[in-house]
């Protein structure tokens, strides 16, 4: 369905120092930074696709929306909570602890944070 995602910083350094452990831990492997551009990007697998790209934005403004939301899923829930805790170590800040949620699906258990910029983000295990 998507061929990328584009969250914009102002920060790249920032940011980058974020999203690299973030990644990691959800076992998403890097698949280019160019910090003369800047930007960076990571690649799903086994496909080259969809991409998830953080990177200033071509006009050099950023700000963080209210109601954008990148959800990544996660194989299973220690792996929520591991990246819960990364993000949080890392310059996020938290909009939901790990958990059940069950207004979503029985099984949906997720983690919501910012990232050091403002960006909402969500770490889900359907399972």
């Amino acid at each position: 369905m998507f061929s990328h995602i584009f969250v914009g910083v102002r920060d790249f350094d920032r940011a980058l120092a974020f999203y690299t452990p973030v990644m990691a831990a959800l076992g998403i492997q890097a698949r280019f930074c160019e910090h003369s551009r800047p930007w960076a990007g990571w690649q799903s697998q086994p496909e080259p696709r969809p991409l998830f790209v953080i990177g200033k934005p071509f006009d050099g403004l950023h700000t963080p929306g209210n109601g954008q939301m990148v959800a990544f899923s996660a194989q299973s829930r220690p792996v929520v909570d591991q990246v819960y805790a990364v993000a949080l170590a890392n310059g996020g800040t938290s909009e939901g602890p790990p958990g059940l949620r069950p207004e979503y699906h029985a099984n949906y258990y997720g983690a919501y944070f910012r990232d050091p910029e403002g960006n909402k983000l969500c770490v889900a295990c359907h399972s």
